[in-house]
């Protein structure tokens, strides 16, 4: 979108069907808030501030209330500043990673956008081309994350370091790397942390690591299009003690139809 010729791009704003707010959330907090603060005030100030300068300087916004106007962000706080417009948060387009429908995204307005983290810019090197598909893949399960939020806290009590074939660490040991093991591994867990997101989810389709799903209130990445059922297991929390069981339990067709929906 940003550079050369574009058809989903135009400079005549009387030709645009929706407007981007160029705002960044991840620059209000490096410039903004004071760390260890827990004040986010001034991020919904700026918020305000902004949509106050747009809504003088141009017509567009008032037209509709900003009903066509989006914003985009990745960062965990963007709800929280959205906040700064009641307008912007009840009205507009918000393109959040963080979609959590009992923080108020709202799946008949807002978009849920997949989260990625990138090494050094780009995607990890191994897995940037499809795996082999003769792979081998001897482990059941794989996670390795921080002790973030009650659903983690979960899969620890029941999993941390327990298992051989479904293997669950808070730290990664020395000798692994997370690519690595999940394309050693058949289904990758996907457990929300503070918030509801995780980039491991895409990592996970990358590496055609089927992703399980463990969240609560999480609208997944453009599930309005995606049937995520074709290429995703979701496993209820309150199903995690059974977590083993549960994936041994799926059909080895099944499998085979889950991995093809990740390429399709």
């Amino acid at each position: 979108m940003e550079y050369g010729n574009n058809k989903f791009r135009t400079r005549d704003p009387h030709s645009a069907h929706v407007y981007f707010m160029p705002f960044s959330v991840a620059w209000m907090v490096k410039f903004l808030y004071v760390p260890l603060s827990y004040n986010l005030a001034p991020l919904k100030q700026y918020v305000s501030d902004y949509v106050r300068l747009i809504s003088t300087k141009y017509p567009f916004w008032n037209r509709t209330h900003g009903a066509d106007h989006f914003m985009l962000s990745c960062h965990d706080w963007a709800p929280v500043a959205s906040k700064g417009n009641d307008f912007l948060y009840n009205t507009s387009i918000r393109v959040l990673c963080n979609a959590n429908s009992s923080e108020g995204f709202n799946p008949q307005k807002d978009v849920s956008l997949p989260e990625i983290y990138l090494y050094n810019g780009v995607v990890s090197p191994k897995l940037q081309s499809p795996p082999s598909a003769n792979i081998s893949r001897p482990y059941l399960g794989f996670f390795a994350g921080g002790l973030h939020g009650h659903i983690r806290e979960t899969l620890f009590d029941h999993w941390k370091e327990k298992d051989s074939h479904l293997r669950v660490y808070q730290q990664l040991p020395k000798d692994m790397d997370y690519p690595s093991e999940m394309l050693r591994s058949k289904f990758c867990l996907c457990p929300s942390g503070y918030e509801v997101a995780s980039p491991r989810v895409i990592e996970a389709i990358y590496a055609e690591c089927v992703p399980v799903m463990l969240s609560d209130h999480y609208v997944f990445p453009f599930s309005d299009v995606l049937n995520w059922e074709a290429f995703s297991l979701q496993v209820n929390i309150s199903d995690i003690p059974r977590l083993k069981d549960i994936l041994l339990a799926v059909p080895d067709d099944k499998y085979m139809k889950l991995k093809e929906g990740m390429r399709a």
